[in-house]
């Protein structure tokens, strides 16, 4: 196929899954083609335009498509479709295909397992500070192909789950960083292996005049890189800055390992583009962090309070835990599937754990005999003991924690919804101390 070619014109095309990147796939491509639209939900609420447009699973049997364009979050082994994708695998695509086939901007495109939203933020922030006209897009929120206005020299600072990558067939990206790989989405991928291959399908497909940037300590990146055929040139990041570098941006936010490890990458890339030393000073200093990811919400000489609502495994929640002093764990959600709790045994003792939810009983097996722990059907009940132990202790620095270390949807829609819920029900607390 030629690379400049566009394969969706003029075609019969079925977009399955309706949610964010379904329906703004719809929009870009409901003018130059024939197009249909299926939901395993058949009750989700949509406008009377996108409804018309909407098939029945019978329909989908009987018809033969050009095209099949899907989801990320649909997944193909556990869905009403699954039979018909197996069949239809060679034609099925992503938003990002389609992106990629009807632009030719460059595009900086980030994925890993943790740090992808911040490190994404904080470059379009750099980027912006030098007075490109640069476009955030992806899994960060802005489905790729809802952005307008695009000018031949918009830059696209792209956010990329595994799962949008493990779809995709054409798209391509000029640069891409990999920031660090740990065991994730598991249910869906079932093996390590197959989570990073999707990741690395970014690497693997770049062409000689592209760069890909690794993680020079992550030891996932550094054995699969060895084992990939590749023809882009590979940048390895350290990630260990010197205490020095750091201390050029007077902000505290970039104190923690992980930011740290996000702030590296974000230096390299800005080196390979060229970025003006004060605009990166600037843009740096400026940064204030995303919500619900290791955002202190309330501090004083005594007490921090974080919501890290965003972390959805151990390996997210790790750094938070090493903190210094008396740390009050809240956690719970939905566990993923493989993970394991690698905190090394020196910072157990100054954990106590929360845990809420219908998991606790797998949650607790995972934490018996290393932290101490108690178990509540709900965050209210577990904040409300938390409390009260708080008022025994006596030490001069203590951390509440909110890091859940779980999927948040057993009990709310998104880890923005938990994050909310959190800070919400905090302020009681807050003001009654």
């Amino acid at each position: 196929m030629n690379e400049n070619s566009n394969i969706f014109i003029n075609k019969k095309i079925l977009i399955y899954g309706l949610g964010k990147s379904g329906i703004s796939t719809f929009e870009f491509l409901k003018k130059r083609n024939q197009v249909f639209l299926f939901d395993d939900n058949n009750k989700i609420k949509l406008n009377g335009d996108i409804k018309k447009n909407i098939i029945s699973l019978r329909f989908v049997k009987r018809n033969k498509f050009d095209l099949v364009l899907i989801s990320p979050g649909i997944n193909k082994n556990k869905c009403k479709l699954n039979k018909f994708l197996k069949k239809n695998s060679k034609i099925t695509y992503t938003d990002l295909d389609v992106f990629y086939s009807n632009h030719k901007n460059i595009c900086i495109t980030i994925t890993g397992t943790n740090g992808k939203s911040t490190t994404c933020q904080l470059l379009h922030q750099v980027l912006k500070k030098q007075k490109y006209d640069v476009r955030l897009a992806g899994n960060i929120g802005y489905p790729i192909l809802s952005i307008r206005n695009v000018k031949e020299d918009t830059i696209f600072v792209i956010e990329a789950s595994s799962y949008q990558l493990e779809y995709s067939k054409l798209f391509k990206s000029k640069y891409a960083a990999i920031l660090n790989i740990s065991p994730d989405h598991l249910e869906r991928h079932k093996t390590i292996s197959r989570y990073i291959s999707a990741k690395f399908k970014l690497i693997k497909s770049q062409n000689k005049n592209s760069i890909g940037f690794i993680n020079k300590f992550d030891k996932y990146s550094q054995t699969k890189i060895k084992k990939i055929k590749y023809k882009s040139k590979i940048i390895k990041v350290n990630t260990k800055l010197k205490k020095k570098i750091i201390n050029n941006f007077q902000n505290e936010y970039f104190f923690s390992l992980s930011n740290i490890e996000n702030l590296s990458f974000v230096l390299e890339l800005a080196k390979t583009l060229k970025i003006k030393k004060s605009n990166l000073i600037e843009a740096i200093k400026k940064f204030k962090g995303l919500n619900y990811r290791q955002q202190i919400i309330f501090k004083n000489k005594e007490i921090s309070i974080i919501n890290d609502s965003k972390s959805t495994s151990y390996s997210s929640s790790i750094e938070m835990l090493k903190r210094k002093g008396n740390i009050y764990w809240l956690m719970g959600g939905i566990p993923k599937i493989g993970d394991r709790f690698n905190l090394p045994r020196i910072n157990h003792k100054n954990i106590k754990a929360y845990i809420f939810g219908t998991y606790q009983k797998k949650f607790s097996l995972d934490l018996k005999n290393k932290i101490k722990l108690k178990k509540f059907s709900n965050l209210p009940k577990a904040l409300s003991q938390l409390f009260k132990d708080l008022k025994k202790d006596n030490s001069s620095k203590k951390t509440i924690l909110f890091s859940p270390a779980a999927a948040s949807f057993d009990s709310f829609k998104n880890f923005e919804d938990r994050g909310e819920y959190f800070n919400k029900i905090i302020k009681k607390y807050i003001y009654a101390r």
